[in-house]
């Protein structure tokens, strides 16, 4: 008598259900993006949103994703990713065990534990239709995009030689690709080839308007709008300004406003706390990335003071908004909201 028994270990690709975030404001321009992306990806093209940092080239490619009513994978460009982890290698194993009885007082065991092929996430999407985001893709070596080509163009995944069940899988047609990636930045990134940057639908992401970044750090933050405003005139002028290593985005007027609204800070220039916060946040990209001497630095914080000053002027008696009523009222808000 025999028994055998087998036991396969693969790999697990996370999928996402992509959903429109409460917060998420769709001005008449993320509108446009947005309709001129889903002409690509009908289309059958591969997208590829492209700008500097803080631009929400990550949310719109997402939001996007979403519209196409598929599952998502996402993959985060990196320099250590080979080819195998967007294809996939022999990472499962199939073990067999046999317990052999035949001669009833000699009891006979044979073990055995065979590789077995795993598809990873960019095979399972083209395999089963999902759409693919794969985020900040030029901080992968070039080389680990060899592969894409024959998925953007002939519509054909060939797998590598240690998958011997099947050297290539037709592409699906409901499968999707959005990329994005950083042209400013040059810290670990790559450039990306021709033969790739040719197949791509490229769309350039700017920094928003006054309008949007002022509906948008009020609706992530819900400070009123009045005050939010005020934040957002100052990073935009402090951005226009030059005084900095690295570039304000919008990200640093959430973080203001947040905490702001958190700590019951008064977007007032005589408010030391939201002063400090300020300095905090917007002070310390004046020296990123160079080695700036003391005066200039202390000429770039007096530019900073000063804008505080003019965008964040007192605040008359009587009109002090009372931030932290307005943060718990958000809070209580998202908390009836997900339930």
């Amino acid at each position: 008598m025999s028994i055998e028994t087998i036991v396969e270990a693969q790999a697990v690709t996370p999928l996402l259900t992509p959903k429109p975030r409460p917060d998420f404001v769709e001005t008449e321009g993320v509108k446009d993006l947005t309709r001129r992306a889903l002409g690509f990806l009908n289309a059958g093209f591969p997208l590829h949103f492209r700008g500097p940092a803080g631009t929400g080239k990550t949310t719109l490619a997402l939001h996007v994703a979403a519209q196409l009513g598929r599952p998502v994978i996402v993959i985060t460009g990196d320099n250590e990713m080979g080819t195998s982890d967007l294809v996939g290698s022999q990472k499962g194993y199939h073990y067999r065990k046999v317990v052999d009885q035949f001669i009833h007082n000699v009891t006979k065991f044979e073990e055995t534990a065979n590789q077995r092929w795993a598809d990873n996430r960019l095979t399972t999407a083209c395999r089963e239709g999902y759409t693919l985001v794969y985020d900040e893709f030029t901080r992968s070596r070039p080389e680990t995009h060899n592969v894409l080509l024959g998925v953007f163009e002939e519509k054909i995944l060939v797998l590598p030689a240690q998958n011997r069940d099947e050297s290539y899988i037709r592409v699906h047609p409901d499968f999707r690709a959005i990329m994005t990636s950083n042209p400013q930045e040059y810290a670990g990134v790559h450039s990306s080839q021709d033969a790739l940057s040719d197949r791509l639908a490229t769309i350039e992401v700017d920094y928003p308007d006054r309008n949007m970044e002022v509906s948008i750090a009020a609706a992530r933050t819900g400070m009123p709008l009045l005050a939010v405003s005020k934040i957002v005139d100052l990073v935009r002028e402090f951005r226009e300004s030059g005084d900095y290593g690295q570039t304000p985005t919008m990200r640093a007027s959430l973080m203001i406003a947040r905490v702001a609204v958190r700590e019951g800070m008064s977007p007032s220039i005589e408010n030391d706390d939201f002063v400090q916060l300020c300095f905090d946040i917007l002070g310390s990209r004046a020296s990123v990335g160079d080695r700036v001497d003391v005066a200039e630095r202390t000429r770039r914080l007096e530019v900073l003071r000063s804008l505080i000053a003019l965008h964040c002027p007192p605040i008359p008696k009587g009109r002090s908004t009372k931030l932290s009523a307005v943060w718990n009222a958000k809070q209580q808000e998202e908390s009836n909201h997900e339930n």
